[in-house]
């Protein structure tokens, strides 16, 4: 069976692996899944474990096998599985327990275990390959009418967990309403940030980089959305001009954005990070004017990183409303597909070099 994989540490290793078929009989007590792959997404991720920032070999094995934004359909089920059924189009969270409470307790992305395990990121093989199986724990079905983007529920889930994140920490507050939200940065995660608070009734004001028009920009506006490019417009100007505001969704990469974000922020607001930034940037900021207003001004700032299944859940429900009120929209995002797993080094390099990508997949199989 292809896999597309890399050996970790090692810069530019990505090539085509071969692993064996695997079988509902490879989960224990009848809960096995088997699922044919149809469609990976890539993204940041795949392209710095293959740049060896990081990522590390399953046991037993001296090759990573990647993609973690999976879309499939069920082959075969374990006989105590009630859940699922041959034919339903699937996808498959990404952490898996490790021995932290958290990890018992069935929220994985907060453990806080030293090491952890996801599924084509660290110690797991990943879904760029022609079959996996899993528990069905681990795995969310999709309604058939969301087969053609069922692909972007993983990087969803990333944009539910911070919303849901924010709104679980006000709750301190007895009655929280967010009405104005901004959101940092106009790529995948950030257009999918924008389309969920928009769908929650907010008014968001998007910056990016680049100035209008684009595919991205004109995808921000088709939903009702506001967009300002920094180059034109810098965040603190927009926050006066729009805001200040309620909720911030930070998705940029750029982590001196962060330190203008939260002063564009409202009394009791939070401003939600989703950005894993490795470098070593340094930047000069007002940090007693930050400080001051953050504690007066009972704000908030909080991480978010990954996602558990009830985030799954959440994003494919809220990616069946965003058919309903804007049919078509997610399919604009999925911009450049590559055909078959053979073409692993085109699937890196568009992720990698082409114009105006939002999303790069795999079409691993035909539906």
């Amino acid at each position: 069976m292809k896999a597309v994989a890399v050996f970790p540490g090692k810069p530019n290793s990505v090539h085509l692996a071969d692993l064996p078929k695997p079988s509902v009989n490879d989960i224990p007590d009848g809960r096995g899944v088997l699922v044919k792959v149809l469609r990976v997404g890539v993204d940041g991720t795949d392209k710095e474990i293959n740049a060896a920032e990081y990522g590390a070999a399953p046991e037993g094995y001296d090759f990573l096998t990647i993609g973690h934004e999976s879309f499939g359909q069920v082959v075969e089920t374990g006989n105590r599985v009630t859940e699922l059924e041959p034919g339903d189009y699937v996808v498959a969270t990404v952490r898996r327990p490790g021995s932290s409470i958290y990890d018992l307790i069935g929220t994985n992305d907060m453990t806080t275990d030293d090491t952890y395990y996801e599924r084509g990121i660290n110690l797991r093989h990943g879904y760029l390959t022609e079959y996996y199986v899993d528990d069905a724990e681990y795995i969310v079905k999709v309604p058939r009418g969301l087969r053609e983007v069922g692909v972007l529920l993983e990087p969803m889930t990333v944009v539910e967990k911070g919303i849901a994140q924010a709104y679980e920490i006000q709750r301190r507050l007895r009655v929280w309403r967010p009405r104005r939200a901004a959101v940092m940065g106009a790529g995948t995660i950030g257009l999918l940030a924008t389309l969920a608070l928009r769908l929650r009734g907010l008014e968001v004001t998007a910056f990016g980089r680049n100035p209008k028009p684009s595919l991205n920009t004109d995808l921000i506006e088709a939903i009702g959305a506001r967009y300002e490019s920094t180059q034109d417009v810098p965040v603190l100007e927009g926050a006066r001009m729009y805001g200040p505001f309620d909720l911030i969704f930070e998705a940029t990469g750029f982590s001196p954005i962060v330190f203008e974000s939260m002063q564009a922020l409202n009394k009791n607001g939070v401003l939600v990070l989703s950005s894993v930034t490795g470098g070593d940037r340094k930047v000069e900021v007002p940090a007693d004017k930050i400080n001051l207003e953050f504690v007066l001004g009972n704000k908030v700032m909080v991480g978010t990183v990954n996602a558990n299944r009830e985030y799954f859940e959440m994003g494919v429900r809220d990616m069946a409303q965003a058919e309903a009120e804007y049919p078509g929209w997610m399919r604009r995002l999925l911009t450049h597909p590559v055909k078959g797993l053979e073409n692993y080094e085109e699937l890196l390099e568009k992720l990698t070099a082409a114009q105006g990508a939002i999303k790069v997949f795999c079409e691993v199989a035909g539906f």
